[in-house]
């Protein structure tokens, strides 16, 4: 017999009744029934009952053993009687009698989290002993969920007629939009490589070599501020990018992967196969985001007109100004004042002095319905209707009101939809709704008010040359977003492949040509030797598993993720060099005063 084991904790059944076996595993729960010992023992597969009684020459170690020790047994398998069968796990049918335990590993002292149960636990604690915290069942459930998907993804890569190939991790550094983390060069003192933010270049590159259709599930590293859907130092995206292909043949091949993906994984969650084109503007304007939770059907709509020379002093004077409007936020049975005095509190707790708010209800003696709140009293009767009927509103129903220039409270308008959505019961979770956000403009104003890039600096502006000749915040890029249920997916683009038009695009946000040279020498090299048209994206594969494991939290899903302050507390980083790695590498720390 095998030293450790000659099943798993998840192979046994009535068929083994009689057979002698060898179990290994930890220790999930001890039960005593007055002479009688149970142990619920675990694998990776698995949980198998084994017990034993004072006949049993392993009673006295069985006594000592305490949860999540590692232990050996030696017993035979029983059958369950028919009223203790737990139809539950696989092994529920039978028990296995223990006549003799081996100790491989005890625990020193008491666990400093449980592993038995899913109770809610301190995060720091859960992240500095994630290998305890791994043993959870929900966690374990996650990790190999998230195993199973890379799996598909590339299965369905390979199937799809793409090519694995893989990038460098030490490179150079690249406005990607995020911070770089900086590699020193012992070898090249003063200079520094960088973790790629992403294979941008690299895959572009595979395409000027001449090869077709490339993925990778490839590892990506920025210094960014952590966020519950994002970690703060690395992340694992499907890569791809494809020769000879306009915008259409990328979402057409990459739709079947995703939706695939999501039918294979969502528990039987729908999957909307419609994924409709909705420009950025027009996503901004309707959802208050580029990435909208589709789920929910409340569409915002500009009402400016019903405001405008009101007697609501405060909108009426708003619209004198240019640049700004008023939308409004349908809030279909949300027609109470109890629900909206609660969202106008939502507005102030969001940082707005408030949010103005109509509600129809039946007038009184019946006769018809009559609009209510403070708006309906200042607008009237006749600004109130046209209002209903442009929202197609009704008795029960609500709308609540925000002003100003769009910049200054599209995101809040947004996150109000969704609050919305949620409370009044009109998101419908079990789905999953996808929509491709293109048209995103090319370029912003920072806070400066200098022009620099809004996505990606390497895709091809829409119009091409003649674009970048006018107003360069009404050039629009062939950049696109996948949204779903409220996260950002997927982001992609087709590439800017004509040198002189990235010249260009460049220069307009400050960059000349010398600086593009410098920056991005091995590109500008290879596309003065004929490069195809190509485009592609590419799809955050932690955030795809957080999605599928029905979870609001991205370390939920990663088996080793940072804590809030990019710090790993189980390895101790990030953590100070010593003097001999610091004298190698010709750096000197200069303390913080």
């Amino acid at each position: 017999m095998h030293a450790y084991r000659s099943h798993t904790c998840a192979d046994l059944n009535a068929s083994h009744a009689g057979e002698t076996v060898r179990l290994a595993g930890w220790v999930h729960r001890v039960r005593d029934h007055g002479g009688v010992l149970f142990i619920d023992l675990r694998d990776h597969y698995g949980i198998t009952q084994v017990l034993c009684d004072g006949d049993s020459a392993a009673f006295k170690a069985m006594e000592a053993v305490r949860s999540e020790w590692v232990v050996r047994i030696d017993g035979t398998v029983k059958r369950r009687d028919e009223s203790l069968i737990n139809p539950k796990i696989p092994t529920g049918e039978i028990e296995v009698y223990v006549r003799d335990l081996e100790v491989l590993g005890a625990v020193e002292g008491e666990l400093p989290l449980p592993v038995f149960g899913d109770q809610d636990y301190p995060e720091e604690t859960r992240l500095a002993y994630r290998f305890l915290d791994l043993r959870r069942e929900s966690l374990h459930r996650n990790m190999m969920l998230r195993s199973n998907v890379v799996r598909s993804l590339r299965n369905r890569m390979w199937d799809t007629g793409f090519t694995e190939f893989q990038t460098p991790i030490i490179t150079a550094s690249s406005p990607e939009g995020a911070r770089d983390f900086l590699v020193p060069s012992r070898l090249h003192p003063g200079k520094f490589y960088a973790l790629p933010q992403a294979p941008q270049q690299f895959k572009q590159l595979i395409m000027v070599g001449g090869f077709d259709r490339y993925f990778q599930i490839a590892p990506c590293f920025r210094d960014e501020d952590p966020r519950a859907d994002r970690s703060p130092t690395d992340f694992y995206q499907l890569d791809l990018e494809m020769s000879f292909v306009e915008q259409e043949d990328v979402f057409a091949a990459i739709q079947p992967v995703i939706q695939g993906l999501f039918e294979e994984f969502g528990g039987g969650r729908r999957v909307d196969a419609d994924w409709p084109r909705i420009p950025y503007a027009e996503a901004l304007l309707k959802y208050g985001s580029d990435k909208p939770d589709l789920r929910n059907p409340i569409e915002m709509q500009v009402v400016s007109e019903h405001f405008a020379g009101s007697g609501f002093a405060i909108f009426a004077k708003l619209l004198e100004q240019d640049g700004t409007e008023i939308r409004a936020i349908p809030a279909p049975t949300g027609g109470s004042r109890k629900f909206c005095d609660r969202m106008n509190k939502f507005a102030q707790e969001q940082g707005l002095p408030g949010m103005g708010y109509i509600f129809w209800r039946e007038a009184e003696g019946g006769a018809g319905m009559e609009a209510a709140g403070p708006l309906a009293k200042n607008i009237g009767p006749e600004r109130t209707e046209a209002i209903r009927q442009q929202l197609g509103l009704n008795v029960g129903d609500a709308a609540f009101f925000l002003g100003g220039k769009p910049e200054t409270f599209e995101a809040i308008a947004g996150r109000a939809r969704n609050v919305i959505g949620e409370e009044l019961g009109l998101t419908d979770k079990e789905q999953f709704k996808f929509a491709w956000i293109v048209d995103f403009p090319m370029y912003e104003k920072d806070d400066e008010g200098k022009i620099d890039f809004s996505h990606n600096p390497f895709s091809m502006p829409q119009g091409g040359m003649e674009a970048l000749a006018g107003d360069p915040l009404d050039v629009l890029g062939y950049q696109y977003d996948l949204a779903c249920n409220g996260y950002e997916l997927v982001s992609g683009a087709i590439r800017n492949h004509k040198l002189e038009i990235m010249y260009k695009a460049f220069e307009i946000a400050g960059y000349p040509a010398s600086e593009v040279e410098k920056r991005f020498g091995g590109m500008v090299k290879a596309f003065k030797y004929g490069a195809p048209p190509h485009g592609g994206c590419a799809a955050g594969i932690d955030r795809i598993v957080m999605l599928l494991a029905d979870t609001a939290n991205i370390r939920e899903v990663i088996m080793f993720p940072m804590n809030q302050r990019a710090e790993d507390l189980m390895m101790g980083a990030p953590s100070e060099p010593m003097n001999e790695q610091l004298r190698e590498l010709h750096l000197r720390v200069i303390p913080q005063e």
